[in-house]
């Protein structure tokens, strides 16, 4: 019998004899996609070609939908699979109940695939055709007996690991008596150090260099301290540790109240500093915030946060959708006049 790599080459061979035509070969491709995977074709595996996907006032037809793992796709060979995002999006929103967990947009070369649960614009990996034979444990959702996905771009995990660390300085912060607002203040201002340096705003491993340094007995009360007042401040330090450290003026360093870290603090923040930041989502900022205020202050002041794809459930159905079919209306009676009048 057959390897799951030797099934997936020998799919390989047959998806470069197609020239990738959306309409003519889209269906031939995911059925010896799902053979590739175990499964005797998508029909044996209980997928669905062309669904009829009905949106408010139209109905519109998905690639395939194999409730609850897979929505998919098709787009011609060499199409820009980004500028089918938000159509994918939209599809995906309409699928209830059992909404697919996983989302692929394909144009016969590459797989991006998306969880839009947990990530909403960004994949939360890229495959390429090509790479499938040693990347396959990312499309691991297909195969008869779902596995774990392994992903290469999956920021919640990076994020989920990231806020935790940074969570941890903050109630080890209170928890010994330090103000909550002055910790909150400090753990974001952190928060922001960590991914300006990775995302170079700040000059590259700054941030964590001088953490490093007082790993090994320095303050953070000034080494932190001056690295915060210096990115409140418009004008440039000529020299020293703070050379090149650009001008933050969103606000958030306008208050500096340096803090001392014990040495568990600084462990931490390290732990935190060593993601890549530049994979965190932006939604961190919320998630610390809601969590930094405590249940009784959350309470009170009615501040929770609230995801984007929750938001984008909202936005989309009531905003967006009858913009475009107003904005749509109105081209398509443009052209019927142009018409009339020609």
């Amino acid at each position: 019998m057959s390897t799951p790599v030797e099934q997936i080459r020998e799919f390989i061979e047959y998806a470069r004899t197609l020239n990738g035509d959306e309409k003519g070969e889209a269906q031939v491709f995911c059925d010896r996609l799902f053979r590739a995977f175990g499964h005797g074709g998508y029909k044996e595996a209980g997928a669905t070609l062309e669904f009829r996907v009905k949106a408010a006032k139209s109905t519109k037809f998905a690639d395939l939908l194999w409730r609850p793992r897979l929505l998919m796709e098709m787009k011609k060979r060499g199409e820009k699979l980004q500028k089918h995002y938000s159509y994918a999006f939209e599809y995906w929103l309409q699928l209830v109940p059992q909404r697919p967990k996983y989302v692929i947009l394909c144009n016969f070369d590459e797989f991006w695939i998306y969880d839009f649960d947990s990530q909403l614009d960004d994949p939360v990996d890229r495959v390429a055709l090509e790479e499938l034979p040693r990347r396959y444990n990312a499309l691991n959702f297909l195969f008869p007996v779902e596995k774990t996905p392994q992903f290469q771009n999956n920021r919640v995990d990076v994020t989920r690991a990231a806020a935790a660390d940074v969570a941890g300085v903050f109630n080890s912060l209170v928890a010994r008596g330090e103000d909550r607002e002055s910790a909150q203040r400090f753990a974001l201002q952190c928060v922001v150090a960590m991914f300006s340096e990775d995302a170079d705003l700040l000059p590259k491993g700054l941030f964590s260099e001088l953490l490093d340094d007082c790993r090994r007995g320095a303050s953070t009360y000034d080494l932190l301290g001056g690295l915060f007042r210096q990115m409140n401040s418009p004008t440039e330090a000529p020299g020293g540790r703070y050379k090149g450290v650009r001008y933050f003026n969103g606000g958030i360093f306008q208050a500096v109240q340096p803090l001392e870290l014990n040495p568990d603090e600084i462990d931490l923040l390290l732990k935190a500093a060593a993601e890549d930041w530049s994979k965190v989502q932006p939604p961190i900022f919320g998630t610390l915030f809601q969590s930094s205020m405590g249940k009784e202050r959350r309470h009170a002041f009615g501040a929770h946060f609230t995801s984007e794809t929750d938001i984008q459930k909202v936005v989309l159905p009531t905003i967006v959708r009858p913009w475009r079919e107003r904005i749509e209306a109105a081209r398509r009676s443009r052209n019927f006049a142009a018409c009339w009048t020609s």
